[in-house]
């Protein structure tokens, strides 16, 4: 993974992870709701670079105690490399210096590889929310990762 790295999110990106969100997402966030993640002040949002490309993001608000990730995507094409567990991974580690002592994330229900992979790191299942989509059709499996402080990453 030499010529991956992760950049704090800037507006020159915006719009190279909002054709990312479009094609991946049946509700995809607006460009307003990226450029609103830049003036935040409990967000921490990266990109994923492979060499100069954009190749996906990731975002969390730390929350006094709480790492809550927003969103996660990596462009289809880049999918199967291990570079979403890079980055969740990536986001866990900057929260814990900011921090955080735990963590948690909404996923769709159907999304059997995200929540293998959020498994695969330390993520449990605790509840399911109904209809919790904009689409009002599908259930979002909602993970808690405790004990944030003495987790270990595993990429």
């Amino acid at each position: 993974m030499a010529n991956l790295t992760f950049e704090r999110l800037k507006e020159s990106h915006v719009k190279a992870i909002h054709a990312i969100e479009a094609i991946s997402q049946p509700s995809p966030w607006s460009e307003r709701a990226f450029l609103n993640e830049l003036t935040n002040p409990h967000s921490l949002f990266l990109v994923v670079m492979l060499g100069k490309d954009v190749i996906g993001y990731g975002g969390v608000w730390n929350l006094i105690d709480e790492a809550h990730v927003t969103t996660m995507m990596i462009a289809p094409e880049q999918r199967g490399n291990k570079y979403g567990k890079n980055l969740i991974c990536e986001l866990l580690i900057q929260s814990i210096e900011a921090g955080m002592t735990c963590a948690t994330l909404e996923v769709r229900a159907s999304n059997e590889v995200a929540i293998k992979l959020y498994e695969g790191i330390g993520f449990g299942r605790v509840a399911l929310r109904k209809r919790y989509y904009p689409d009002n059709q599908e259930d979002a499996v909602v993970m808690w990762l405790y004990d944030l402080e003495n987790w270990e990453p595993s990429v």
